[in-house]
């Protein structure tokens, strides 16, 4: 095998080829990098946290291919990943989910100490959250506090302190997570069952589409919490209306429960994190 070949597998295993796992961990990481910074974040803060969630969104994928490596060979999605397919070796993924994983450190050690100390729980969640969908019924709410630890992180970076709006910003992303997460897990139903994974669809059962719009619901709610308290104004709430209307279009897609569209509601979210984070944006510049 070459070298380019031995590149593509890479971006493959790290979803570099498929970016909307990175754009929905990395929108709610600048929502807590701008508000933090009340607008104005210095640009190594934007550049480390921005590259940090490119590293830590491609170790967790490596980890996750290796974690799956046994189920995905039965999923017709997920049989041709490089893991499960054998065209790359657990122990490369799990070497390489490591050196990303040390790059990523490597980015944080010119800030503070409790920025530091935040990305020890950051790692770990990363890493195990592959392994929750065994035992867990939930496991999409692991998955919301995975993808916004990079939260109060971005709140200790500029403020060393974590206050409560970042708090806030992290309980919304979870709810966020849990909707769009169910989207996608509504996929994969039927491969779930087969093969006894816990998600958040089967735990809903049929009540899944009535629980994707409740936590879209709470998770507009505690962002409007959060500009309260960060004291925000009129455009950032147009952004949370833009974001509703998104939540009620993902509703026309997956009221059926049509694969191809729920599959597209989930990749849609990206319009939702991107709408919340313009109103940020923009209302600073007021």
């Amino acid at each position: 095998m070459n070298y380019s070949e031995r590149l593509s597998l890479y971006m493959q295993l790290t979803r570099l080829n498929r970016p909307i796992g990175i754009l929905l961990l990395l929108w709610p990481t600048l929502w807590g990098v701008w508000i933090a910074g009340a607008g104005l974040p210095a640009w190594h803060i934007v550049l480390i946290f921005t590259l940090g969630t490119v590293l830590m969104r491609s170790a967790g994928c490596a980890i996750n291919d290796f974690a799956d490596r046994h189920i995905d060979r039965h999923v017709k999605r997920t049989s041709e990943r490089p893991v499960t397919s054998g065209r790359i070796t657990p122990r490369e993924a799990l070497w390489l989910a490591a050196a990303l994983s040390v790059l990523s450190l490597l980015l944080i050690l010119p800030l503070n100490t409790l920025t530091i100390l935040l990305s020890i729980p950051a790692v770990f969640l990363a890493g195990s959250y592959p392994f929750t969908k065994r035992f867990f019924v939930i496991p999409q709410a692991y998955l919301g506090i995975a993808f916004g630890f990079g939260i109060p992180m971005a709140f200790a970076a500029q403020l060393d302190s974590v206050p409560p709006v970042a708090w806030l910003l992290l309980s919304a992303n979870i709810f966020w997570a849990i909707a769009y997460d169910t989207e996608y897990a509504m996929v994969d139903r039927d491969d779930d069952i087969h093969l006894g994974i816990h998600s958040s669809a089967l735990l809903f059962g049929k009540y899944d589409v009535a629980a994707v719009m409740i936590c879209y619901a709470i998770t507009l709610a505690l962002l409007a919490w959060a500009g309260l308290l960060a004291n925000l104004g009129g455009l950032y709430y147009a952004g949370l209306a833009i974001a509703a209307a998104i939540a009620l279009y993902h509703y026309s897609l997956i009221r059926n429960r049509e694969r191809n569209a729920c599959f597209k509601a989930f990749l849609h979210n990206n319009w939702f994190g991107a709408a919340v984070f313009a109103g940020i944006v923009l209302d600073y510049q007021r």
